[in-house]
C-alpha cells in the first residue's frame, strides 16, 4: 500500500472496518462463504483480484473457520435427527408428509413472486393440509405426555390404535384425507416422550450453534481483537500456501487480469470516458516540444497529490484536525498484465524491479494487452466506499488520447454491517427469547444441516477431482469484495462520491492542459471538450454488455455490474 505524503495515511487493508465486516459476513451468509472459498481456495489457478481496502487472506481464513464450525454443528444436528429416527421411526416418517406439503406450498409462493404464475388456491390447500397434520401430531404429543407415560418409545395401546386406523384406510381409501390427522395423532401419542426428548435435544443444539457464532463475532471479530492479524483461526499447509499467494498478489502494482473483466476488484464502472484531440501548435508561433506519455503523467500526478493538503484553517493544529478523506488519497501507477497465455505453474515476478521494467515498456507502447495506468484511490467511510480512478494517456500520430475509468466499490451489505448488533442482542437476550428462537428454527434444521454438509464436501471434492492445481493460469473470476457490495448507497455517500470524482477529474484535466501548454501545444479545444465529456457528455457511445454509459449525471445510470457479480444474492 502506498502511503500519502503527510501523516494521514490510510488504514492498512488488513485492519480496515470493511475487511472485518467481510469476515463477519462469512459467518452470517453461507452462500457468500462458499463463493469466497471457491474463488480463493479451490481455484488455485486463478490470480486474486486486487483487494482495495481489505485483506482477502483474512476473509478466507474466517470463511474456512466458519465452514468447519458449521459442518461440526450440522453433524451434531444430523446425529440428533438420527437418534430420533432410531427411537421413533414411524413418527419421523409420518412427519415427511406435512413437510412435503409445506415445502410444496412454499415453492409455489416463490414461483408466483418470481414469475407471477402459481395457483394461490393450491398453495393454501397444501398449507392447510400440512398444518392440519402438524396439529394432529402436536395434540397427540401433548395428550401422550399428559397421560403420564414415562417410557421412551411407542406403547402397545397406541400402536394397536394406529394399526386399526391403517386397516380402516385400506378398506376405504377415500378416508385417507380424514384418517391421516387421526393417524398422526395416534403415532405422536405413542412416541410422545421420545418426540419431546429428541426435540429438546435438537432445540438445544440449534440454540448453542447460534450462540457459538454470536460469540465468535463479538470476540474474535471485535474491533479490538481484529486489530491482531495473527489471531486469525485458519491453519494447514494448503491454507498457508494460498495465503502466501494472496498476500503476494492482492496489493501488487502489477495486476494480472482476466480479459473479460479487466478491472475486477475495483467495483462497478462509474461513467468512464475518453477523449481524443489533435495536437496543434499554439498560436504564438513558437515551435512546440515533443510530448510523450511520461511527461503528461508527470504533470498530472503532483496535482492529484496536492489534494491531500487541507486549506488554511488559521493554525497547524486546526489543519491537522481536518478529516477529509482526500487527505488519505493514494496515487500510484500500475501495469495490467493478461493472465491468458501464461504456462501452467508459472509464477510471475511481481517485485518492484519487475514493475519498473514493465512500466518502462508499457507507459509509451499503448498496447492492447499490457496497459499502464495512473491509479488514484480514495477509501471513504472506513474503506466502505472505495473510489478508484484509472487514468491512461497515449500520444500517437499527432493525436492525444486520454482515458479515464472511474470505478466504485459500494458499501458492504447491511446484513454484514449489522453483525455486531445481531451478536450483541443475542448474547444479551434473556433465556426465554433464546429458547423461542431455537424452537422456531429447530424444525427446519435437518434440511439446513444436509445442505451444509453437502456444500462443505463440495470444496474438497473439487480439489480432489477437478485438477485446478495443474490448470493454466487464469485471471480472477470474481472479487469477494464486490460479492458483498450493496446495489446502492446513501445520499451522503453518493454526495461524497460525486465530490471525490469531480475533484480528481478536474485535476486530471488540469494536469494534461498544463503539460500541453508548457510544451507549446494548443489547449483550448482539449480543455473545453474534456470538461464536457467529464460532466456526462455523449462522446462515449453505448456498447452492449459493457461498463460504458452515455449522457446525464444522474445516478440511475451510474454503474454497470458484471454478470457474475450480479449472482451474489
Amino acid at each position: 500500500m502506498t502511503s500519502t505524503a503527510d501523516d494521514r495515511t490510510p488504514v492498512h487493508p488488513s485492519l480496515s472496518e470493511a475487511g472485518r465486516l467481510l469476515c463477519a459476513g462469512s459467518y452470517l451468509d453461507a452462500a457468500y462463504r462458499d463463493r469466497v472459498i471457491e474463488e480463493l481456495y479451490v481455484h488455485e489457478e486463478r490470480f486474486v483480484a486486487p483487494s482495495y481496502g481489505f485483506d482477502a487472506a483474512r476473509v478466507l481464513a474466517h470463511a474456512l473457520q466458519a465452514r468447519r464450525a458449521e459442518v461440526a454443528w450440522a453433524s451434531a444436528v444430523l446425529a440428533v435427527w438420527g437418534l430420533g429416527l432410531l427411537l421413533a421411526q414411524p413418527l419421523l416418517l409420518f412427519l415427511l408428509l406435512p413437510a412435503g406439503f409445506l415445502s410444496g406450498a412454499g415453492r409455489i409462493a416463490r414461483r408466483r413472486e418470481r414469475t407471477g404464475r402459481g395457483s394461490r388456491f393450491l398453495e393454501l390447500l397444501l398449507r392447510g393440509c400440512g398444518y392440519a397434520l402438524l396439529l394432529g401430531v402436536g395434540l397427540g404429543v401433548l395428550q401422550g405426555a399428559l397421560e403420564g407415560a414415562t417410557h421412551v418409545g411407542g406403547s402397545d395401546d397406541s400402536l394397536m390404535l394406529y394399526e386399526h386406523i391403517l386397516r380402516g384406510i385400506e378398506r376405504e381409501p377415500f378416508a385417507l384425507l380424514f384418517g391421516l390427522p387421526q393417524l398422526g395423532h395416534a403415532i405422536a401419542g405413542a412416541y410422545a416422550w421420545t418426540a419431546l426428548i429428541v426435540f429438546a435435544l435438537l432445540t438445544l443444539v440449534v440454540g448453542l450453534q447460534r450462540g457459538h457464532f454470536a460469540r465468535v463475532i463479538s470476540t474474535s471479530l471485535s474491533r479490538a481483537r481484529y486489530a491482531d492479524p495473527n489471531a486469525d483461526p485458519a491453519s494447514g499447509r494448503r491454507f498457508a500456501r494460498t495465503r502466501e499467494r494472496i498476500l503476494r498478489t492482492q496489493h501488487s502494482r502489477l495486476v494480472v487480469y482476466n480479459v473479460d473483466d479487466p478491472f475486477c476488484g475495483a467495483g462497478a464502472a462509474y461513467r468512464p470516458w475518453h477523449l481524443s484531440v489533435e495536437l496543434r501548435p499554439a498560436a504564438d508561433g513558437v515551435e512546440p516540444e515533443p510530448l510523450d506519455n511520461e511527461r503528461i503523467v508527470a504533470r498530472i500526478r503532483p496535482r492529484l497529490e496536492a489534494l491531500r493538503v487541507p486549506s488554511p484553517h488559521g493554525s497547524p493544529e486546526a489543519e491537522r484536525a481536518v478529516l477529509d478523506r482526500l487527505r488519505e488519497l493514494v496515487v500510484d501507477e500500475c501495469v495490467f498484465l493478461p493472465a491468458s497465455g501464461l504456462p501452467a505453474g508459472h509464477e510471475p515476478d511481481l517485485s518492484d524491479r519487475a514493475f519498473d521494467a514493465h512500466r518502462a515498456g508499457a507507459v509509451e507502447e499503448g498496447g492492447e494487452r499490457r496497459r499502464h495506468f495512473l491509479r488514484v484511490r480514495v477509501g471513504g467511510w472506513d474503506e466502505d466506499l472505495v473510489i478508484t480512478v484509472f487514468v491512461r494517456v497515449h500520444t500517437q500520430g499527432g493525436m492525444l488520447m486520454l482515458e479515464v475509468a472511474p470505478h466504485v466499490l459500494l458499501p458492504v451489505r447491511p446484513q454484514f454491517q449489522e453483525a455486531d448488533d445481531v451478536a450483541r442482542r443475542h448474547l444479551r437476550n434473556n433465556p426465554f427469547a433464546k429458547a423461542v428462537w431455537a424452537l422456531r428454527h429447530a424444525p427446519r434444521s435437518l434440511s439446513k444441516a444436509l445442505s451444509t454438509l453437502s456444500s462443505g464436501g463440495r470444496g474438497p471434492w473439487q480439489i480432489a477431482t477437478e485438477g485446478h492445481g495443474g490448470a493454466l493460469p487464469a485471471g480472477p473470476a470474481v472479487s469477494v469484495r464486490e460479492l458483498a457490495a450493496q446495489e446502492d448507497a446513501s445520499l451522503f455517500q453518493l454526495m461524497d462520491l460525486d465530490r471525490y470524482l469531480k475533484t480528481i477529474q478536474d485535476r486530471i484535466v488540469g494536469g494534461v492542459t498544463a503539460a500541453l501548454h508548457e510544451a507549446g501545444w494548443h489547449t483550448e479545444e482539449f480543455a473545453q471538450r474534456a470538461v464536457t465529456v467529464a460532466e456526462g457528455g455523449v462522446y462515449i457511445q453505448s456498447v452492449s454488455h459493457s461498463a460504458f454509459s452515455i449522457g446525464g449525471s444522474g445516478h440511475n445510470n451510474r454503474t454497470s455490474h458484471h454478470t457474475d457479480r450480479g449472482e451474489r444474492q
